[in-house]
C-alpha cells in the first residue's frame, strides 16, 4: 500500500469513504513573477488543492470577490498594489474582511512582519521556505478558514433563528394584547384608559375588566414573574380563571380578598419558582365604593378630585407561596371625579443613567402635576415622563398603566 507522504491531498475524502465526495478547498495565488507563481501552484495542486492565479493585487481582488477561495497566497512586492496594500483592501471590504492571508515574502525582518500583519495579513511564508513548511503553513491557513466559516455560518442560523423567533413572539405577542380590554366607556359613568409596554416582544403583565353587573366591575393587573414566552402563558392561563363565569364556578363571590385566595390555592409556585404578583379591585357604583385586595404587589393609586392621593397596597405574599394564606379585602369610598390607576411596578422601579431608581415618589408627584387634565394626557404623559427618566424608550420590565375615571 502506497504511504501518505507530507504533500499528499487533504482536499479530497480518505480512502475509508470511497464514494464520498468533498470539493477540493480552494487557493488563490497573487504573484507578479510567473516562475514563483507557476511552481507554487504546481506545488498546491500537488497537495489536493484547487488554484485560482492572479498576476497583481489588482486582479487578485477582483478574483477574491469572484472567487471566495478559502485562503491567499499573496506576494509581497507587486507594482501597482502591493502585498500589504491588497491586505488593507480586503480588510476594508465588509464582504472580505474575513479572508485568511498568506503573505510570502523575503523580507523577514521583525520589523517588516510586524508591518505585514499590521496591515491585515494572517501569516507569513517566506519564499525560502521547504516545501514542508509551505505545506504546514497553507494546512494552518486553512484550518483557520475552515474555523472563520463555520463561526460565520453558524452566526448566520444563530441570525435566522432569532429573527424566525422574534416572528413568533410578536405574533403571540399580539394574541396577549388582544386580550386587554377596549378602551372606552366600561360601566355607565366609568371610563377606562391603559397603556401597555412590554420589555421583550412578550411581556408577563395583563389586565382587564370583570362585568359583574351594570353597576358592579371588577379590575385586575397581575404580573407573572419573569419575561418572555412563558410568564406570558401563565398569565393567559391566568385570565382565564379570573374571567367572571370562572370566578362565580370557583369561587362562587365576587370578593377581592375571597378571589385571591382561592387563586393562591389554583395558582402555586411552579417548578422553577415562578409565580404571580396582583390586585384585584371591585367598583361598587351602588354603595359608592371601592374594595381591593393583593397579593405582592405594590398596589394601586387613588387620585381623587381633591387631589388627594391614596395608595391601595398591602403587605402580604405572592400568590402560590402558601397555600393556606388568606388575603383581606379593604374598602374605601369613592366619589364623582376620582381616578383610579392600575399599575406594574415597572413603572417606577427603573433608573436613570445615574442608577438612581424613578420610584413611586415621583410617579405620584407626575400624576398629581397633571391632575385633572383628560385621562389619556394622564396616561400617556406619565409613561412620557418616565421614558425621561430613564433616557431611552425601552424599559427593563414590562410597563402596564390602567386608569378609571368615576364621573358619577
Amino acid at each position: 500500500m502506497k504511504r501518505e507522504t507530507p504533500e499528499s491531498g487533504t482536499g479530497y475524502a480518505s480512502r475509508t469513504t470511497p464514494h464520498a465526495f468533498v470539493a477540493p478547498q480552494t487557493v488563490l495565488v497573487v504573484d507578479d513573477e510567473p516562475t514563483a507563481r507557476i511552481a507554487l501552484t504546481a506545488r498546491l495542486k500537488r497537495l489536493g488543492y484547487r488554484v485560482i492565479e492572479a498576476v497583481d493585487g489588482k486582479a487578485g481582488l477582483d478574483a477574491l470577490r469572484r472567487e471566495q477561495p478559502d485562503l491567499t497566497i499573496v506576494d509581497w512586492m507587486m507594482p501597482e498594489m502591493d502585498g500589504p496594500s491588497f491586505c488593507e483592501c480586503v480588510r476594508q471590504d465588509p464582504e472580505l474582511l474575513t479572508s485568511q492571508i498568506l503573505m510570502m515574502t523575503g523580507h523577514d525582518q521583525p520589523e517588516q512582519i510586524a508591518e505585514g500583519l499590521a496591515r491585515g495579513a494572517d501569516d507569513f511564508l517566506s519564499k525560502a521556505a521547504s516545501k514542508y513548511e509551505i505545506t504546514a503553513r497553507v494546512q494552518t491557513g486553512m484550518r483557520a478558514a475552515t474555523l472563520v466559516r463555520r463561526l460565520r455560518d453558524a452566526t448566520e442560523e444563530i441570525r435566522q433563528k432569532q429573527e424566525a423567533l422574534e416572528q413568533e413572539l410578536q405574533s403571540a405577542a399580539r394574541y396577549v394584547e388582544s386580550l386587554l380590554p377596549q378602551p372606552g366607556i366600561i360601566l355607565p359613568g366609568v371610563r377606562m384608559v391603559h397603556a401597555y409596554r412590554p420589555s421583550l416582544a412578550l411581556g408577563g403583565d395583563l389586565f382587564n375588566i370583570v362585568p359583574w353587573s351594570d353597576d358592579f366591575l371588577g379590575l385586575y393587573l397581575l404580573d407573572a414573574s419573569g419575561h418572555g414566552v412563558s410568564p406570558a402563558l401563565r398569565s393567559s392561563s391566568f385570565a382565564t380563571f379570573l374571567r367572571r363565569d370562572s370566578l362565580l364556578r370557583h369561587v362562587g363571590s365576587n370578593d377581592p380578598g375571597a378571589i385571591l385566595t382561592e387563586a393562591n390555592k389554583q395558582f402555586p409556585l411552579t417548578e422553577t419558582g415562578h409565580y404571580f404578583t396582583i390586585v384585584f379591585a371591585s367598583l361598587d357604583l351602588r354603595c359608592h365604593t371601592l374594595s381591593y385586595a393583593t397579593a405582592g404587589h405594590g398596589g394601586a393609586l387613588l387620585h381623587r378630585r381633591s387631589g388627594e392621593v391614596c395608595w391601595m397596597a398591602q403587605p402580604n405574599l405572592p400568590l402560590g407561596f402558601d397555600s393556606s394564606t388568606s388575603y383581606v379585602t379593604a374598602t374605601l369610598p369613592i366619589g364623582p371625579g376620582d381616578r383610579l390607576y392600575l399599575l406594574s411596578d415597572g413603572l417606577y422601579e427603573f433608573p436613570a443613567a445615574s442608577g438612581e431608581l424613578w420610584g413611586q415618589g415621583r410617579l405620584e408627584t407626575t400624576i398629581q402635576a397633571l391632575g385633572q387634565q383628560p385621562l389619556e394626557t394622564v396616561i400617556t404623559e406619565t409613561i412620557a415622563e418616565a421614558v425621561r427618566w430613564q433616557g431611552h424608550e425601552q424599559f427593563p420590565d414590562d410597563v402596564a398603566l390602567m386608569g378609571v375615571e368615576v364621573a358619577i
